[in-house]
């Protein structure tokens, strides 16, 4: 084959072993790299009902055939396991620098099983397997813990993902971090990690895949760069990173503050692109082989504050953190954002959880939480998560725990255990959709679909024909995360492009349609996992608040009926029944 290896490699921690096993062509040919390989991975590997933080629960690394290429944007790894925040399939991606030395390793994904009895940290190389002490590491932040594991593997070029705290102590919604600042951020795969004892991971190596057609990938990178030369979201990307969509969805009055209960932050500017371009000591950073440089490494200059560094804050951390919260100072919100870096946990159910107890407790029912707008409490809340501790205890284990504890189902705004992003879907409906289908629970990242509604392509309050517009979007960011393209990538990666660059790492000559199919057996395949692990369309449901609680003086609400319309659309066009069950089965 070209474009793969065509081969795996198994861990074992509880035996402290390794083996490498090949893959058939077919299942290259049906599932491409990546999401699809992952997903199919999974499907074969786990018994249904597992515990996720049993040593029973698989964690699968796989990259795909764009990776370690000349093709722009495609320095990103992918992370698939069964959920210990929802319980249902999970996958969640990173950028930076490291998927090129996964890729060099000579394996296309990494499945790792069992659970060590003492920490551990493996290092993967084409040329062997190594199990590595990890005792003085543990407890250590995730900053300490990757430049201590690459210090000591000493090899020039070498990448690591790592846990921190909040994975050591199980924390539900802990994440994967490498090159400090870029993390496998959502539904705890560090918890997954941390349940094996397993505190880092290091690549390194020289293998070197073989594509079918490097000239023509050669031209398909040089079409990416041209289309993005003067392509205003590039431009926008790389002056403000992702900042640039607090005003944007402040602007559409989509932007979600005070846990939900508004859709405009009445200072948003002050936690702006502007605001942080002003303040702040602001540099470019770029992933491995990419032209856009959203990363934007960010130093505090003045306050108590002075001479932090980090790369960010990104939008979703401004969301949880300033729009949620209620926090209104960028210094503030980049310190949680390093907090949160260094202790190894999400930002974005982070700061939901955090503002889901300010709101409970502005309406008394709860007491001993901070209030809105409370930086210092924030802080220290967040490290009791990180730890499992006193009042983050129970926020550790993740909101359906939080709110089934405390009485709270009513105000706790998730969907199968994950909370949405900073996209109100009360006024962008289909993103109403989009939370509601994901197979991880409210995803923005599948289909990206704020960027249609945004933009024009349909209007954000209608649910007529979305469910078609919006499988359009997913099936190719599903085509995306096979290869694996990051998502800022869509408006100049389309359909011909991904033939193109297909056929140029492979040698396989893909129809756009015959594509879109294999997308569709992708997102069939994660509706089987969670089918086997009892979700039923019930479990597509937003949370009650959206259809109760109107935005904007009452103009903004999505109805339990517009939902089920759209639904119904998006089960018939995927081929699913009513129920959204898949068929045989």
């Amino acid at each position: 084959m070209y474009g793969f290896y065509g081969r795996l490699l198994r861990l074992n921690l509880s035996e402290r072993s390794f083996a490498v096993e090949e893959l058939p062509e077919s299942v290259y040919r049906d599932y491409l790299g990546g999401k699809g390989l992952g997903t199919y991975l999974l499907l074969r590997e786990l018994e249904p009902g597992i515990d996720p933080l049993s040593p029973a629960n698989k964690l699968i690394i796989a990259i795909g055939p764009a990776t370690g290429t000349v093709l722009p944007g495609s320095s990103r790894y992918g992370v698939f396991s069964k959920s210990p925040l929802t319980g249902f399939y999970a996958e969640s991606y990173a950028g930076g620098r490291v998927a090129p030395a996964i890729r060099r390793t000579g394996y296309d994904a990494v499945i790792i099983e069992g659970a060590a009895d003492a920490p551990v940290y493996v290092e993967i190389s084409d040329k062997n397997v190594l199990f590595h002490d990890a005792s003085h590491l543990w407890g250590k932040d995730t900053y300490a813990t990757e430049d201590a594991v690459l210090a000591e593997v000493g090899q020039k070029g070498a990448g690591a993902m790592v846990i921190g705290p909040a994975g050591e102590n199980l924390v539900r919604f802990a994440c994967i971090e490498n090159n400090y600042w870029r993390s496998a951020g959502r539904t705890g795969m560090g918890a997954v990690m941390g349940s094996k004892k397993l505190k880092a991971l290091v690549f390194h190596g020289e293998a070197r895949c073989e594509m079918a057609d490097p000239a023509l990938l050669q031209e398909a990178a040089r079409r990416i760069r041209e289309k993005g030369r003067d392509n205003p979201g590039v431009k926008a990307y790389q002056t403000y990173g992702t900042t640039v969509m607090v005003g944007t969805m402040n602007a559409a009055r989509a932007f979600p503050a005070r846990y939900w209960t508004m859709a405009v932050d009445p200072g948003w500017e002050n936690i702006s692109g502007d605001t942080l371009r002003k303040k702040f000591e602001v540099q470019p950073r770029a992933c491995h082989n990419c032209f856009m440089a959203c990363g934007k490494l960010t130093t505090i200059k003045e306050g108590k504050h002075a001479g932090l560094k980090l790369e960010g804050p990104e939008y979703e951390t401004i969301y949880s953190f300033g729009g949620l919260c209620g926090i209104n100072s960028l210094e503030e919100i980049i310190y949680l954002n390093d907090l949160c870096d260094r202790l190894g946990m999400d930002t974005i159910t982070t700061g939901n959880l955090v503002a889901l107890m300010m709101e409970a407790g502005k309406r008394g029912r709860v007491k001993g939480y901070p209030g809105y707008g409370d930086a210092e409490g924030v802080a220290r809340l967040v490290e009791d998560m990180a730890y499992a501790r006193g009042p983050g205890e129970l926020l550790a284990r993740g909101i359906k725990h939080v709110a089934a504890e405390l009485g709270l189902d009513d105000l706790a705004v998730h969907v199968k255990g994950l909370e949405p992003a900073g996209y109100d879907p009360r006024v962008l409906k289909g993103m109403g959709l989009a939370y509601a289908t994901s197979p991880r629970g409210a995803c923005h990242l599948r289909a990206t679909f704020y960027k249609p509604e945004l933009s024009g392509m349909i209007d954000p309050s209608t649910t007529e024909g979305k469910a078609a517009l919006f499988i359009e979007f997913e099936n190719r960011l599903t085509v995306f995360n096979t290869m694996i393209f990051c998502v800022f990538f869509r408006d100049l990666i389309q359909w011909d492009d991904l033939v193109a660059m297909i056929k140029g790492s492979t040698g396989w000559e893909y129809t756009p349609e015959e594509l879109a199919r294999l997308a569709g057996r992708i997102v069939t395949a994660t509706r089987l996992f969670n089918t086997r692990e009892g979700a039923t369309r019930a479990d597509d449901m937003l949370p009650p608040r959206f259809f109760d609680e109107p935005v904007n003086d009452g103009r903004n609400v999505i109805t339990r009926q517009e939902l089920d319309v759209m639904l119904d659309d998006y089960y018939r066009l995927r081929g699913w029944d009513q129920n959204g069950v898949p068929p045989g089965n």
